[in-house]
């Protein structure tokens, strides 16, 4: 082999390599040839392409997370310090079209203007302390909701929009800290009190059972009954091997043991 041979083949193989791409999973290929680009994406695997006259361009189409640090604005007019993060992904089918419309920039171009103003209008309508309580999950269903409206015919698909960090003005926090302990204390002696009157409850309808059952045996001892059963411990007392001595006047009998008689 010559020396331009080594030469040729040298460079036969470096264009050769220059003109294969290979396509990962979580990200499509958009392919443009002299400045026009293909409407369907390049999806996984080894791709061929002129390098003199064509070039692949990557875009992921798996979850991304964005983390913003923003100043939102509360209905009583403060601003609240946040971490927020909002995760997106580019649908396959429309990367070329939103390259061609935004270009590789479309976080800083669409999507974070349109986070900051979805954040702005919503946060405005609720009090800072909401954003501390159960409120903060309405918040982030909102905010992804108007982002979703202006982002989607774009490809562009808003997964979730989460609070992570909010920094309340310092007087303010210690206000909803007092608040949130005065409330626990009111619940615990709310149950003392359900406990205690519960018990009272409970003491009163057994008070009213022992009453209930003293009547009924006071009602039931009546001079017949009381004879009746006198005359019954008569006879078993005559039925008795025992010597006793029983004095009686025939309603009510009093027994004498033997070491009383001697």
């Amino acid at each position: 082999m010559t020396h331009l041979q080594r030469i040729l083949s040298f460079c036969f193989i470096a264009i050769l390599l220059q003109s294969c791409t290979i396509i990962r999973q979580g990200e499509v290929g958009i392919k443009r040839t002299l400045g026009k680009v293909r409407e369907a994406p390049l999806m996984q695997g080894a791709k061929l392409y002129f390098p003199f006259t064509t070039r692949i361009i990557r875009i992921p189409v798996n979850t991304v997370n964005i983390e913003v640090k923003i100043d939102l604005p509360s209905k009583e007019g403060l601003n609240i310090a946040a971490d927020i993060s909002i995760l997106y992904n580019v649908k396959a089918e429309t990367a070329p079209k939103l390259f061609q419309e935004v270009g590789l920039n479309y976080e800083s171009t669409v999507i974070i203007p349109i986070f900051r103003s979805a954040a702005a209008d919503v946060c405005a309508r609720f009090y800072a302390k909401d954003m501390h309580s159960g409120e903060r999950s309405k918040i982030e269903a909102e905010i992804k909701k108007m982002m979703v409206e202006q982002l989607l015919s774009r490809g562009i698909i808003i997964q979730s929009v989460l609070m992570k960090s909010i920094k309340l003005p310092q007087g303010l926090a210690k206000a909803i800290e007092d608040k949130l302990e005065a409330e626990q204390q009111s619940q615990q002696m709310q149950f003392i009190l359900d406990r205690e009157r519960q018990e009272a409850e409970r003491l009163k309808i057994e008070a009213v059972g022992v009453r209930d059952a003293q009547r009924i045996i006071t009602e039931g001892l009546n001079p017949m009954i009381i004879q009746f059963k006198s005359l019954e411990v008569f006879k078993d007392l005559s039925n008795s091997p025992n010597t006793k001595i029983i004095i009686t006047d025939g309603s009510s009998p009093m027994l004498l043991n033997q070491e009383m008689t001697k």
